[in-house]
């Protein structure tokens, strides 16, 4: 049986040849088209919500626990100033507050107004449904195959980052589809 920490003592497989390469076929491009389309989807989804594809992942972490901007920011990867223009979109909603620490006037303290965390409270559901319409025909054995397998690939392109020493890659970032908002962008 196959652990999810990597071997770096063995050598890597050879599935690809750069000479014969099929970016159909690539395991990288195969996950980031899925990734493309169930963003797409979700993005749908969240409209029945009053939210874009980029508010919705704010108010789930700070429904989840994150509870500063510095916090909410390193949680979803993306810088503060991203963060803070996604937090001021949240905030003219009404679906949460903002407020300086009074111990220390560096940190930002989040919070979900009583609108935000209902509205929070929704969103689990509909990652849910469309997470399941995503996995349609799949059996329960293959759906924790799948998730064995995804982990597997991300640890071991952490073990190699590290080896490395990579620094961190770009962010994956999903454009709000607002005319104001075209230069703004954040992690999905």
């Amino acid at each position: 049986m196959h652990s999810s920490t990597p071997h770096t003592d063995t050598p890597p497989p050879h599935y690809y040849d750069g000479s014969q390469y099929c970016k159909e076929q690539s395991v990288g491009f195969l996950i980031k088209r899925g990734l493309a389309i169930l963003v797409r989807n979700l993005e749908h989804q969240m409209q029945a919500l009053d939210l874009t594809g980029t508010q919705w992942h704010p108010l789930l972490h700070v429904h989840q626990g994150c509870d500063t901007v510095a916090a909410c920011a390193r949680e979803m990867q993306t810088d503060a100033g991203a963060m803070t223009r996604m937090l001021d979109r949240l905030e003219a909603k009404g679906l949460l507050v903002r407020e300086r620490s009074s111990t220390d006037r560096r940190v930002v303290n989040l919070a979900l107004t009583p609108r935000g965390a209902e509205v929070a409270a929704q969103i689990p559901h509909v990652l849910a449904e469309v997470l399941n319409e995503h996995l349609r025909g799949f059996s329960p054995k293959e759906f924790a195959q799948m998730l064995t397998l995804l982990q597997r690939f991300i640890a071991n392109g952490e073990a190699l980052a590290e080896a490395n020493q990579a620094a961190p890659g770009p962010d994956l970032v999903v454009q709000e589809r607002t005319p104001e908002s075209q230069d703004d962008k954040i992690d999905s």
